[in-house]
């Protein structure tokens, strides 16, 4: 994106010349469409910052391979991933289905919670316990949930989802009306005796019944499982679709800023050859780093250039008044910019008249081998049209 903004600035620049040349409502036209193309870059962003934000949450690791061959590896998975809206319907009745066989499992638990319920022993159980009828006046100090059979009970004939969702819950709540009663009664009471053996008689067809529990947790952990890959895979698609359209909605813009970046070098007058040679001697006063920048400009017009040679030549005669106009924008702004203090002499490096003539058709830069292995890392070639 940032090279995308880059070059709609550069032929922002380049359309300042048509005003200059006199070509008011020409360059009204150029802004335009140069507007049109910085609000698309605007929503491409917002694009962009979608699918680096999923890329960067997502735990999945994929193998190092070329990002070609993600995006036809991700169209091939396409063809085989269903969409987010089935993924969806899927999971409805997959939850459906769970919480039925969850209803079933504890239909099954029933006839263990009748069994302990009709136990001689289970009557003191039955109902909650009278706390003011019989003067418990510091049972609620003792107890912080009481919990009864009568309680229980119409919890598992709940309608409408307000009962159990799960059996392990009813199994909770029996345990806590045995361990209520041995808690708030002496050991040596009835009521404490009567728990203790109710609660052992428990928990001996609880471990009957547990393999069904944990059969079915089992199965519902791996149908979450297997639901959470084919929504991650449906998701890795989308982004994966999303980036192919951003790229090829970058490449057309490009393709715009081309044309435009042409039609602004038809309207306006050629450089002439004293603008040649003071563009020349500005090149002369870049950095390494702003150079670099220089040539890639360069590169993406001339496939021949060669950037990262011993010795790098540029012909200025021999490049096109695209290529020429943006250096001239490139080094104005850089010049611009520069602090005076960053000079390297009191004369700025100014070049005499002598020295200019010079540098007439041919601008060679010698520089040393690390400042040449820069250059090749920023030096690039005009882009291709990505693979739709």
């Amino acid at each position: 994106m940032d090279l995308v903004n880059a070059s709609i600035n550069d032929v922002t620049n380049m359309g300042e010349i048509m005003a200059m040349e006199g070509n008011p409502a020409e360059s009204d036209d150029y802004k335009s469409k140069v507007d049109e193309l910085f609000a698309k870059v605007d929503q491409l962003q917002q694009r962009v910052n979608e699918v680096e934000e999923f890329y960067l949450n997502t735990t999945t690791k994929k193998p190092n391979t070329s990002r070609n061959a993600l995006i036809v590896k991700d169209k091939e998975k396409e063809k085989h991933i269903p969409s987010m809206k089935k993924l969806q319907q899927d999971a409805s009745r997959r939850e459906a289905t769970a919480a039925k066989r969850m209803q079933d499992l504890m239909r099954q638990f029933g006839s263990v919670f009748r069994q302990i319920t009709q136990h001689k022993w289970a009557w003191p159980f039955m109902q909650p316990v009278d706390v003011e009828g019989l003067g418990l006046q510091d049972y609620y100090k003792i107890i912080d949930r009481p919990m009864d059979f009568s309680t229980i009970k119409n919890q598992m004939e709940a309608k409408d989802g307000a009962g159990y969702k799960h059996v392990r819950e009813i199994c909770s709540d029996v345990r806590l009306v045995f361990k209520n009663a041995m808690k708030y009664n002496d050991e040596k009471s009835d009521v404490h005796v009567m728990a203790k053996t109710l609660l052992e008689k428990f928990e001996e067809k609880w471990l009957q019944f547990l393999p069904k529990v944990t059969e079915e947790e089992e199965k519902r952990e791996q149908e979450e499982a297997e639901a959470e890959i084919s929504m991650q895979l449906a998701q890795e698609a989308a982004h994966a679709k999303l980036a192919r359209d951003i790229s090829i909605e970058l490449y057309d813009i490009d393709t715009h800023i081309e044309e435009l970046r042409e039609m602004v070098v038809k309207k306006c007058r050629h450089i002439s050859t004293m603008e040649k040679r003071k563009l020349g001697v500005s090149l002369s006063k870049l950095s390494p780093e702003d150079l670099s920048k220089a040539l890639e400009i360069v590169a993406q017009n001339n496939l021949d250039f060669q950037a990262n040679a011993e010795e790098v030549e540029l012909d200025i005669d021999a490049q096109s008044e695209s290529t020429l106009w943006r250096l001239k924008f490139f080094v104005k702004d850089i010049l611009k910019n520069r602090p005076k203090s960053s000079s390297k002499d009191g004369n700025n490096n100014v070049m005499s008249p002598d020295a200019a003539d010079n540098h007439d058709n041919n601008i060679v830069y010698k520089r040393k081998r690390e400042i040449c292995d820069a250059l090749a890392k920023t030096a690039k070639k005009r882009k291709k049209r990505p693979s739709s």
